[in-house]
């Protein structure tokens, strides 16, 4: 093998140039490079892109194989109850969220695809339920909340689905999340003690439309708007 006579590398002896220090290589008792193959790569090639079946397939099977090993642990171990649910709900709530989306190949509304993660969640929240025979507070306290996620987000999806500007969609869902702690405060007094006693929920929603209304100035004025849009690239 030949070595540079600059950095005294060892070099292929296709080489034209030494690949360190780019000193050019003149051996004369060299064969022709057409004769042998490069040492390097002679063209650019990148690694072909997973395609979203594949994707699906693999997250598919990763969330299987967690999901029984634990339930067969759990049929060794005999517990009191079954804490299995608990990984297999997960398991099915993650593959409703990413691995339903890459076996959709058209199109499909936002408000579709957030009342399906709606219930994901209520799949995952039924299987705690199932696991510690807590059917009384699921269907008086978990039920009603799923449900009013479930009707903000569908308007909330509605609302956004021709495409706003930021500041809107960011004043309609602090809106939305200001009514969302409302509701779930009321639906826990209602299931604890038969009444609604607005506290915590009042603070988060003056919170958040204490925020909506400095967004709502700046939609209104031209200037602000553009100014806005300069400095955050709106």
């Amino acid at each position: 093998m030949p070595y540079c006579v600059h950095c005294g590398v060892e070099l292929n002896p296709a080489v034209k140039t030494c690949p360190l220090c780019g000193t050019a290589v003149n051996d004369p008792a060299a064969c022709p490079a057409e004769d042998r193959p490069s040492f390097f790569p002679t063209r650019r090639a990148e690694v072909a892109p997973v395609t979203r079946n594949a994707a699906a397939l693999l997250i598919t099977s990763m969330l299987a194989s967690v999901s029984l090993c634990c339930a067969l642990l759990n049929l060794v171990l005999k517990p009191q109850y079954q804490w299995n649910l608990f990984v297999v709900g997960a398991a099915v709530m993650l593959w409703i969220w990413f691995v339903l989306p890459l076996l959709v190949n058209r199109w499909v509304p936002v408000w579709i695809r957030l009342t399906f993660d709606v219930g994901a969640v209520a799949v995952y929240v039924a299987l705690i339920a199932l696991a510690m025979n807590g059917w009384t507070w699921f269907r008086g306290l978990a039920v009603p909340i799923l449900i009013l996620a479930a009707v903000e987000v569908c308007a909330l999806g509605w609302l956004l689905r021709r495409g706003h500007s930021v500041l809107t969609t960011v004043t309609l869902s602090l809106t939305a999340m200001g009514m969302f702690c409302v509701g779930v405060e009321a639906c826990g007094d209602l299931y604890f003690y038969g009444e609604w006693s607005p506290v915590w929920s009042l603070v988060v929603l003056a919170t958040c439309m204490g925020l909506c209304i400095p967004l709502l100035v700046i939609r209104r004025v031209p200037s602000l708007r553009e100014e806005v849009r300069r400095r955050f690239h709106f």
